[in-house]
């Protein structure tokens, strides 16, 4: 046997041995596959999520976030933003979260109802003037289906939402013992607003006792208009009101998916920490097994810096195998996650930056793992090993 093929089949003499390294190093790299996949599905809803809605500007009741949909703002305040210097169009929106109810459901035929307190799953039902859809990202080609009329029972849901519940245009719904007709069905990119619906704004007040009012307004500037400086007039005008612009929200998104991405760099560390602890030993093992063997390649020869790069080698093709099952599992776990848990708005992206990590880490493992045993194999002395039980 030559060279390279020693390298590539000692590693596997003891197969449980190698298997047991590679398992320990696998789970490692799975778990940078899967975060990074994680966070670049995340990344790309997000563009594609900012993108999309033409309003530029959120405005909300002051103290209150994004993640509230309490009905603090009313009508007359989405007037008021309308005369701020820079504003081209604003709409008020009404957000509410809907859960499945059973008893709801059994009294219609047609469909699955929805109503407040303790269901079994549910999405976000959002109020808005129909002809104002554009404003949330929702239009033309992403919309299958018509719009609702807003002076009918019709509603629009979107793709994660409509797979989730086994809905189609033409089913009915029931949204607090009322019965709504789908309409069409919209695809944005955003995994969160597509897992939710629209209706008309007036109707989902009058269902949930909030008449003329709204959670908060969504703002379209000028075309020659300053965003952060029509943000800041609003917020002048109406101190009552805070406001945050699209660049607000991308900024404080990508803050969090910084968090996960240095989890991940943390995670490549202990992985190259633990892998090579793990290599070590079983390279060292090896070295013992094989001392008579190593002796005899001494004897007929071989240089030390030749044993040294078998060992290294050896350590390396471990390693690098533990990449290639670590990546194939982590890949399998994001996509069968996503499948299981039907979100198809979520793209996951296999970058090259992504492997080159991975395959990095397990590199790195390989030749910090294998440089000990390495050593110490090449500094046998042949009439020594030889000698070796």
């Amino acid at each position: 046997m030559n060279y390279l093929g020693l390298i590539l089949k000692n590693p596997f003499r003891n197969r449980t041995r190698a298997s047991l390294a590679i398992i320990g190093i696998a789970i490692g790299i799975a778990t940078i596959v899967a975060l990074g996949l994680v966070t670049s599905a995340l990344q790309s809803s997000t563009q594609t999520t900012l993108k999309a809605g033409e309003a530029e500007i959120t405005v909300m009741a002051n103290g209150s976030n994004n993640f509230q949909s309490s009905a603090d703002l009313n009508m007359t305040q989405v007037a008021n933003v309308k005369s701020i210097s820079g504003v081209k169009d604003a709409t008020g929106v009404l957000s509410e979260e809907i859960s499945l109810n059973s008893s709801s459901s059994s009294s219609s035929s047609s469909g699955s109802g929805f109503g407040r307190g303790g269901g079994q799953g549910g999405f976000s039902v959002t109020g808005i003037d129909s002809s104002k859809l554009s404003l949330v990202g929702i239009s033309g080609s992403g919309l299958n289906g018509t719009t609702f009329n807003n002076s009918a029972n019709e509603i629009i849901i979107g793709k994660t939402a409509a797979q989730n519940q086994n809905k189609t245009i033409g089913d009915n719904i029931t949204l607090y013992n009322q019965t709504f007709k789908i309409v069409g069905i919209y695809e944005t990119g955003s995994f969160m607003t597509d897992g939710g619906a629209y209706m008309s704004l007036s109707k989902l007040q009058n269902l949930t006792s909030n008449t003329n009012k709204i959670s908060n307004i969504e703002v379209k500037v000028d075309d020659n208009a300053n965003v952060t400086q029509v943000s800041q007039a609003i917020t002048n005008k109406y101190p009552s009101l805070a406001t945050t612009t699209a660049l607000d929200q991308a900024n404080m998104i990508n803050s969090i998916l910084s968090v996960i991405n240095n989890a991940t760099w943390a995670i490549s560390l202990l992985a190259i920490l633990i892998g090579g602890i793990g290599v070590i030993n079983t390279m060292i093992m090896s070295v013992y097994e094989r001392t008579r063997e190593i002796g005899v390649l001494k004897a007929v020869g071989w240089p030390s810096r030749r044993i040294l790069g078998m060992i290294v080698g050896e350590s390396i093709v471990l390693t690098l195998a533990a990449a290639v099952v670590g990546t194939v599992v982590g890949t399998v776990l994001v996509y069968g996650g996503l499948m299981i848990f039907n979100i198809a708005s979520l793209t996951p992206v296999f970058t090259l930056d992504l492997l080159v990590r991975a395959f990095g880490v397990a590199l790195i493992v390989g030749v910090l793992g294998g440089l000990y045993p390495a050593y110490r194999a090449s500094r046998l002395a042949p009439t020594e090993a030889l000698r070796y039980e």
